[in-house]
């Protein structure tokens, strides 16, 4: 068991990949290490997966589509008017990222319904496939269905308050 490291799967809502780049965060290509340091919550999980210490990153074929939808769109439509090649870029870091956790990219294989919101559901099929034991969303209606199934749900800012709570512990 030598070089082995155990980590805890998690899902991250297409919100959290996207808040992270659209607020507060002047670049993809560094995140704060060792986070959570920015007070900027949803860059602050998506630096504490690029630690890759305690937690794997499971990402769905549905989620990198949502995030390039939600970037692409025009402000009209709620979306951020992106162009596509720094899109492209982003996509294969978080794919990086989650690869290099521990977790990776992965088609959920069993159909969700227990949420009324179609989206809802999609995070809900990863984190069963992935077996996470955690999802991080911004999402009220995820958010109300804590625990689900036994998988917390759990805020970004509450997720990297605890992860910094739980890695200042271990410091002393």
């Amino acid at each position: 068991m030598s070089g082995e490291r155990s980590t805890q799967p998690v899902v991250f809502d297409v919100n959290v990949f996207v808040d992270a780049v659209v607020t507060g965060q002047d670049s993809f290509e560094s995140w704060p290490s060792p986070p959570p340091t920015s007070g900027h919550f949803a860059a602050d999980c998506v630096g504490i997966i690029n630690d890759a210490v305690e937690f794997s990153l499971w990402l769905s074929p549905h989620v990198l589509t949502n995030i390039e939808r939600v970037l692409t769109a025009s402000e009209a439509e709620g979306g951020f008017e992106w162009e596509p090649q720094p899109i492209e870029d982003y996509l294969d870091v978080l794919v990086e990222m989650a690869e290099a956790s521990g977790g990776g990219v992965l088609e959920p294989d069993e159909a969700v319904t227990d949420c009324d919101d179609y989206e809802d559901n999609r995070i809900l099929e990863l984190a069963l496939a992935s077996m996470a034991v955690l999802i991080v969303s911004n999402d009220a209606d995820l958010l109300h269905m804590h625990p689900w199934r036994g998988t917390a749900i759990l805020s970004p800012r509450d997720f990297a308050s605890r992860v910094d709570a739980a890695r200042r512990a271990r410091r002393r």
